[in-house]
């Protein structure tokens, strides 16, 4: 059975910045050993997140554009009822449960603690990327 995870946008984001970072490794081992699921909030919420100026000073907005255009392409779509859940406490986390319920994922691996307090959520494990990297 193919696994099957979510990424928050932070985690997304760090993972591009630091190429040696553990949120990088976590990453990478998703894409290896299974699929990484978006859907069309997660995904617009990437977008519109990493191609703010503020990480000009990190990396050009050519490389940018290019990490995005690459997880689109490796990641797998899948369609979610927006607003459907309301289960954690910041609402705009929302979407990243709703999108791992959708697609049956094993894992969001994230290092927020408005969702790492969940865990696990309705069969599905809520890990730090570290977390991940052993589990995993």
């Amino acid at each position: 059975m193919i696994k099957l995870f979510v990424f928050d946008t932070n985690l997304i984001i760090s993972a591009h910045l630091s190429k040696h970072s553990i949120s990088r490794k976590a990453y990478d081992l998703a894409f290896e050993i299974g699929l990484v699921l978006r859907s069309d909030n997660t995904f617009e919420e990437l977008v519109t997140t990493f191609t703010k100026a503020k990480f000009e000073k990190y990396l050009s907005i050519e490389s940018r554009i290019k990490a995005i255009n690459e997880f689109e392409s490796k990641s797998l779509l899948i369609s979610v009822t927006t607003g459907s859940l309301k289960a954690c406490r910041d609402p705009k986390d929302d979407k990243f449960l709703s999108l791992a319920k959708a697609g049956n994922a094993s894992a969001i691996i994230t290092g927020d603690k408005d969702l790492l307090i969940l865990n696990p959520f309705e069969n599905i494990s809520i890990v730090t990327p570290d977390a991940f990297l052993k589990l995993f």
